[in-house]
């Protein structure tokens, strides 16, 4: 079974580590230090050598921060992690603070004093960050000071994993779909456009898919960590550890592409001098601005160049991922038939509902990884939006509850999310009534048409507005980006309350999954991965209109639905999605399963 960090029984994590930072933050002079979750890369899900935010206060969530005071310290989670952060984190060291509402800023202007010197590595943070930051500190009086040597770095010392060194393979063209050359020639054309004599790039998902390669140095993600300067007339420069360049990725990658070692890049950057460069400030650190400015380059702030292609799949995309989900469908529905049947008498816990679905992926033959650490929640632990089951929080199901399990698979044709909300026994009224309210709102989201130019935000009360209807509502986006045996959490799209600029555009792959969490009871979500494509057409319509299309196949448990509650329209929805799931996936499970199967996706 893969394995991933478990901050329950690892020592090397924890807030004990904090008198470290403090004394190497004195021997630097410093009164505070920032400590965002982001890593050099700004990656989402880090490689264990730059989690230095579980190190230092024992959070594992993948968004967050903290600061720490020679007095005083402070984590900052979002509303996805209120309750997995009092689990984590000792209350007693660091004061728990919200991320979004004041944030960071807030509290450098609320608990800084006049004169103190506060530090930061210009490698972690964006320099709009750094920019909110830097005023919010001056606000106090203090001022944020670069720092040469990370003093967290410096105490976690030789206890710190290495950096990564997985393999870069060629990712070949039968999943991808477009060659390097092309991409980077649609790339270079594209800054021409805007002026631009080059970009440098530093997303681990722009890097592998610019160059049609894939990695290991981020958990759950083939991705390699690296960098690289493409010019408008497509050539590139790409920056990786030696260690990880195999025998073949020359010759795959092309005279277009020059390999260089980490230790060029600064050089590198330097040669920029008199050209205008394209660097996107979301994506990339403080650091490289700065590098660039003090070459002499004219630093351009904009989109990463690769983000929106790389987000519109390709036809070969889309077909590789429709094999996957249908390969994933399979092992998920004999891993449903397991809760349905074995696990009502057993009573498995947590770690073994984990390790159970695993196995079933692993059977396929052809996984490469998961594509997030896999979310079983039992009972009240389903109602933690991002759990994650440890030796410590691992419960057992019982009769009467739900458990909410929401997990994902990476294949070299396609990356899959998806969650169930299941019942064990017999679920209440009202757990039957509120999962029937967040399948309300993911029908309405699944069955949505929109023009040409929409949002996500647009869309997003789609889902939520059978939930408001009766007072309630959730706390985390409606729905990700997904990649192409990439990331699982992928950009520039979304659906969520927050203001997007991006429309959703054919090709583009985004999830579905509103959710309902009560705490100390249950949560209940239900997800499913779609991509937008062309709507079909109306008699009488007027324009041109975009829809979803379904991805995932794994039937939504009957026993929870609270059947009067859903319209005829509702209901027709919801018997075609098990129609389409008992074709696609009945013929690929054994003959026991199978039976199941056709109870499970009976007409409601």
């Amino acid at each position: 079974m893969r394995q991933s960090f478990d901050e329950t029984t690892d020592p090397s994590f924890g807030p004990r580590h904090a008198p470290l930072i403090r004394a190497a933050m004195a021997r630097q002079s410093l009164d505070g230090f920032l400590i965002p979750h982001e890593d050099e890369h700004q990656n989402e899900y880090l490689p264990a050598a730059n989690d230095r935010l579980a190190w230092a206060t024992g959070f594992t969530g993948s968004a967050g921060a903290a600061v720490i005071f020679q007095d005083k310290a402070a984590v900052f989670v979002d509303g996805r992690y209120t309750l997995q952060v009092r689990k984590q984190v000792d209350e007693g060291l660091f004061e728990i603070r919200d991320l979004v509402d004041g944030g960071v800023p807030a509290y450098l202007t609320d608990a800084a004093k006049a004169g103190w010197s506060i530090g930061y590595d210009a490698r972690l943070h964006s320099p709009e960050a750094l920019e909110r930051l830097r005023d919010a500190a001056a606000k106090a009086g203090a001022t944020l000071q670069a720092v040469e040597t990370n003093p967290l770095d410096e105490a976690w010392g030789a206890q710190r994993p290495g950096q990564p060194r997985a393999a870069v393979v060629p990712h070949p063209l039968e999943f991808s779909g477009e060659d390097s050359a092309a991409k980077r020639t649609r790339l270079g054309e594209a800054l021409a456009e805007l002026g631009a004599d080059a970009a440098v790039l530093t997303a681990p998902a722009t890097i592998a898919w610019l160059f049609n390669v894939r990695g290991g140095d981020v958990i759950r993600s083939p991705l390699p960590l690296g960098q690289a300067i493409l010019d408008k007339d497509g050539s590139a420069r790409l920056f990786l550890d030696p260690a990880k360049i195999t025998a073949d990725l020359p010759a795959w990658l092309g005279n277009g592409v020059r390999l260089e070692a980490p230790d060029a890049l600064p050089a590198a950057l330097a040669e920029q001098q008199g050209r205008k460069v394209l660097v996107d400030p979301a994506l990339t650190s403080a650091w490289y601005f700065e590098a660039l400015t003090d070459a002499g380059a004219q630093v351009v702030r904009g989109a990463d160049p690769a983000a929106l292609p790389r987000a519109c799949k390709n036809d070969v995309e889309i077909a590789g991922t429709r094999r996957a989900h249908v390969r994933d469908g399979a092992a998920l529905t004999q891993f449903l038939h397991w809760i349905a049947t074995e696990a009502q008498v057993s009573f498995p816990d947590e770690l073994a509902i984990v390790a159970k679905l695993e196995g079933f992926r692993e059977a396929t033959g052809v996984l490469k990884d998961l594509s997030f650490d896999t979310i079983a929640g039992a009972g009240p632990n389903g109602a933690v939006v991002h759990y994650r089951p440890t030796t410590r929080s691992n419960r057992r199901v019982e009769a009467g509850s739900l458990l909410l399990v929401d997990s994902g698979a990476q294949y070299l044709d396609g990356t899959t999310d998806v969650t169930r909300t299941l019942a064990i026994g017999e679920p209440t009224d009202e757990m039957k009534q509120r999962f029937t309210l967040v399948l309300k709102g993911h029908l309405a989201l699944a069955r949505a048409r929109f023009p040409e130019g929409t949002t996500g935000s647009a869309l997003d009360a789609l889902a939520r507005a059978p939930l408001w209807s009766a007072g309630l509502d959730f706390d985390h986006g409606t729905g990700h980006g997904v990649g192409s045996y990439l990331g699982v959490h992928e950009g520039p799209q979304r659906i969520s309350k927050a203001p997007s600029s991006v429309p959703l555009q054919p090709g583009m792959i985004v999830s579905n999954e509103p959710g309902y969490y009560k705490t100390g009871a249950y949560g209940i979500r239900i997800e499913t991965l779609q991509f937008v494509t062309p709507a079909a057409p109306l008699h009488d319509g007027e324009r041109p209109m975009l829809g979803f299309e379904t991805l995932t196949l794994a039937p939504i448990d009957r026993r929870c639905i609270a059947r009067d509650l859903l319209t005829d329209e509702e209901r027709a929805q919801l018997d075609a999605y098990h129609a389409r799931v008992l074709a696609e996936i009945g013929p690929l499970v054994e003959a026991d399963v199978r039976l199941w199967l056709e109870g499970a996706c009976a007409p409601i």
